[in-house]
């Protein structure tokens, strides 16, 4: 539980309180009550709170020296300003961003979420039962929230279990933007490291040219992981990856390897032994056979290939839930250019201009 404590050195800041958990201390804006730790990750520790103004609860991620890392202060930047665009019921809204009280030199960011019970790589590995209905409801949301971050021109590029946060009455979640990027404008979109690898699509694995349907791959993966209850495609590492989707896909003729612009990669699938393939229904005998036709059509090797998501939606699987009606795209397309050498000054800056937006009672001026 949260225990109250008196402020490091005697001195507390006003308008803040403060907390112990896990043997962390959070500095919180008074009307949050800490109730207990709910989560621990590299970044940091998240409790449940309640906002006593609104008695609503919520979820408070405390990021610890936030620019320690360069990188991870900039996935950090790019998460507060995605998600201050992203109003959808299947992505998790952001509902604050509490203020430090010292803008040149604060070293943690205190993040306000909407509060979920869990997230689906806890129920997968969990003994509740699944039945279609749980695995046909959780996808539809999880296209539902793709379909509007694709209308934004956001690519999400790590969808994983882990990733999709969800309630007791199985509403799901999108969260977790930091590797998220933008168009570029090309056509083509910028590369790095990304995508839990069980997750990630053979164009990640085999080339730099990739577009949303990266998005789709994972899609198929978590699919399948609902299903039968284990990831579909456990690498130990990028090599082991490709024969592992090859002998769940099978053998294909070099056609199919046309997008691969890496010709190390060609050539090792290549070298390949032949492999006829594993047929879905043998991996998942209990599946709805609609269920098997669309995951056949999300994990297809070649991405030109890979169905959409907009069509995914429309396929007879998902029919009972979906109506286009009730699915407008995203307002605007999202551009977010952000240069990747910016300082840390510069970034921490970029990050108090972006609290300021949850905080109309500070303007830019008096700041």
């Amino acid at each position: 539980m949260a225990t109250l404590v008196d402020p490091p050195n005697g001195v507390g800041n006003k308008g803040k309180h403060y907390y112990s958990m896990w043997q962390t201390l959070f500095e919180v804006d008074t009307k949050y009550i800490p109730i207990k730790p709910i989560g621990r990750g590299a970044y940091g520790i998240v409790c449940s709170s309640i906002n006593r103004e609104t008695n609503e609860k919520v979820a408070i991620k405390k990021i610890h020296n936030a620019f320690d890392n360069r990188v991870d202060a900039l996935r950090t930047l790019r998460e507060l300003m995605l998600l201050r665009h992203l109003r959808h019921e299947n992505v998790i809204a952001l509902k604050d961003i509490m203020l430090p009280t010292n803008r040149s030199n604060f070293r943690d960011v205190y993040l306000v979420y909407e509060l979920m019970d869990t997230d689906l790589h806890q129920i997968i590995k969990s003994s509740q039962a699944l039945s279609n209905d749980h695995c046909q409801y959780f996808l539809f949301q999880l296209l539902r929230g793709l379909k509007y971050l694709h209308s934004a021109n956001i690519l999400h590029r790590d969808l994983k279990p882990g990733n999709l946060l969800v309630n007791a009455n199985c509403d799901l979640k999108i969260c977790d933007f930091g590797l998220a990027r933008t168009s570029s404008g090309k056509g083509e979109f910028m590369t790095e490291y990304v995508v839990t690898r069980w997750y990630r699509a053979p164009e990640l694995l085999c080339c730099d040219n990739y577009g949303p349907s990266i998005d789709v791959w994972s899609v198929g993966c978590i699919f399948a992981e609902l299903l039968g209850r284990k990831p579909i495609f456990p690498g130990k590492e990028c090599l082991d990856q490709l024969k592992l989707i090859i002998n769940v896909l099978g053998s294909m003729d070099d056609c199919n390897f046309d997008f691969i612009d890496n010709p190390r990669a060609r050539k090792y699938l290549k070298s390949l032994p032949f492999s006829p393939g594993t047929p879905l229904t043998r991996l998942y005998p209990h599946a709805n056979p609609l269920a098997i036709d669309l995951l056949q059509r999300m994990l297809v090797f070649d991405p030109s290939k890979r169905i959409s998501v907009a069509d995914a939606l429309q396929h007879p699987y998902m029919a009972p839930l979906y109506d286009p009606r009730l699915d407008p795209p995203a307002q605007v397309p999202i551009i977010l250019d952000l240069d990747e050498d910016l300082s840390e000054d510069m970034i921490r800056e970029l990050m108090w201009k972006e609290m300021l937006h949850y905080h109309p009672e500070v303007t830019l001026a008096n700041s």
